[in-house]
């Protein structure tokens, strides 16, 4: 695997349609100065290709939306952050400029918690014209809050390692 100096793995992103290619996203609040509108899932099988479209964004803002405030990223085995260090974590995945492709593999839901078995690659040209190739199993926790939505409690891409 190929790691860049902060140790963020780096990879391509693209987002897969597959099954959920009819779920439309936009955003009913503005969530940054790049105006991306994202809407959140209301259907926690949905959750995946949210945070997929806000990955593919580019937009910090929007990207963090789909987290809970106090949710956790887990951008390298064992190395769990929140807050600013989730949103450097994410944003170094973000610089790479490529997309992520995103395949649930399973959802499974008690109440207003779900657990997301996610499969995902990032690939291609890196910006510096390396080829990169990130994939992993994530092992999620989603929880829906009080208006219906769901966000990351837990972002565990690398959930198998």
């Amino acid at each position: 695997m190929v790691r860049d100096k902060f140790a963020v793995p780096l990879a391509t992103i693209r987002l897969v349609s597959g099954a959920f290619a009819r779920f439309s996203v936009g955003m009913s609040d503005d969530v940054g100065s790049h105006d991306t509108r994202i809407t959140l899932a209301t259907d926690a099988a949905q959750h995946p290709e949210v945070f997929a479209v806000a990955f593919n964004s580019g937009d910090a803002a929007a990207l963090e939306s789909v987290y809970e405030d106090l949710g956790v990223l887990v951008p390298e085995p064992g190395q769990p952050v929140t807050g600013l260090d989730r949103a450097a974590a994410n944003a170094r995945f973000q610089s790479l400029g490529l997309p992520i492709e995103v395949r649930p593999r399973h959802v499974y839901v008690a109440d207003d918690i779900a657990l997301l078995i996610v499969d995902w690659t990032i690939g291609g040209t890196g910006r510096d014209g390396a080829p990169v190739h990130l994939r992993g199993t994530a092992a999620d926790v989603v929880r829906r809050g009080p208006e219906g939505t769901w966000r990351y409690i837990i972002d565990n891409p690398f959930g198998t390692d």
